[in-house]
């Protein structure tokens, strides 16, 4: 699945970030923003992308076949794979 592509920032955009991350917390004024409260239109994984590694890995067929006739979400069986693998990780962790 394809997602959309973040427009680059203009340079008064920048200007003003890099003015922001310079300021402490207590002297950022969030009062004048606008509460969110809708966040349909809302891109997910715009800003952050995990790396991708290519690899040859070997599945046995039946977890393959499953996969792809299970789609998740419009998402490709890749995907799915990948997100079932992730949710295994974070199961096991030992923090």
């Amino acid at each position: 699945m394809k997602k959309d592509i973040s427009k680059p920032m203009t340079p008064e955009q920048t200007a003003e970030l890099k003015a922001l991350a310079a300021l402490p917390e207590d002297q950022i004024d969030t009062r004048k923003l606008p509460e969110q409260r809708d966040w349909s239109a809302s891109g997910r994984g715009l800003f952050f992308r995990p790396v991708k590694k290519q690899l040859t890995l070997r599945l046995d067929a039946d977890l393959i076949a499953w996969s792809k006739s299970h789609p998740h979400k419009g998402e490709g069986y890749q995907t799915s794979i990948n997100t079932a693998l992730r949710e295994y990780v974070a199961q096991h962790e030992t923090n």
